[in-house]
């Protein structure tokens, strides 16, 4: 049990990445608090989480508001009795809504940063004094390539990723002597159940060339998450992982 006694927090819970972190935690022996806008969804994780022997409780929460994610972490405080571990992992759609800065609207750029910036920001506002009174913690951000291979149309996403990865170093610099670490990941190209389930033969290939390796799971990332959140990686703050299937280092076959 790696993560055996820490009480955890994952945004963006209910489907994808963050429901195979908040999975994987839980078999790790964490308490796991999961969250987002779908009550039937995150009632859902909670029961796979429990039927395979593991802790979690679901907590609604609207990230886009600031009272909302002040109460989401009392939320999960007052369910377990503290907090040690915080997994920002929920992210604005961009879908329609972000475009080139010559382009984009005020409203679409605001609600983008939003959620991927500055509600990280207020979770680990509310959260890094329970870390505190628990003496240590680990705060894991999920970021994505994009913040450093930037794709055309995106600003808002690019930018606000890029500003989690500076956020997540200022977060280690001021709280490392005091025991609470921050890292971030950035996931290359993750399978989707949703987003994939159509994927034709040939986006298979397109994609599959971005990368050195494979295609991502969203176990990839729940495993690194289990390492950033753990005591295995107390050595280890202020980094930025690109778990990408090698495609940082390298083209593959087409430029992603």
């Amino acid at each position: 049990m790696r993560l055996g006694g820490e009480i955890a927090l994952v945004t963006g819970s209910t489907a994808g990445i963050g429901r195979e972190i908040a999975r994987t935690f839980a078999a790790e022996g964490a308490q796991v608090a999961v969250t987002g806008r779908d009550h039937a969804r995150g009632t859902a994780v909670v029961d796979d989480i429990a039927s395979h022997g593991g802790e979690a409780a679901f907590i609604p929460a609207d990230l886009n508001h600031e009272s909302a994610c002040n109460e989401l972490v009392d939320g999960a405080v007052a369910r377990f009795g503290g907090l040690t571990v915080l997994v920002n992992n929920a992210v604005a759609g961009t879908a329609g809504h972000d475009a080139p800065v010559g382009d984009i609207t005020t409203d679409s750029w605001e609600a983008i940063v939003r959620v991927n910036l500055t509600a990280v920001m207020w979770l680990c506002r509310a959260a890094i004094p329970h870390m505190l009174t628990a003496g240590h913690g680990s705060i894991v951000n999920i970021s994505s390539r994009q913040a450093e291979r930037a794709s055309a149309g995106y600003a808002a996403y690019v930018a606000s990723k890029g500003g989690l990865n500076a956020l997540t170093r200022s977060i280690a610099v001021d709280y490392a002597k005091r025991g609470i670490r921050c890292n971030t990941i950035s996931p290359g190209y993750v399978l989707n159940d949703r987003r994939d389930a159509d994927m034709t033969p040939e986006r298979r290939q397109r994609m599959e060339g971005m990368h050195l390796t494979r295609l991502g799971v969203a176990g990839d990332v729940a495993h690194a998450a289990v390492y950033f959140a753990s005591g295995e990686s107390e050595f280890v703050t202020g980094v930025n992982l690109p778990l990408d299937g090698g495609s940082s280092i390298a083209r593959g076959l087409v430029l992603g």
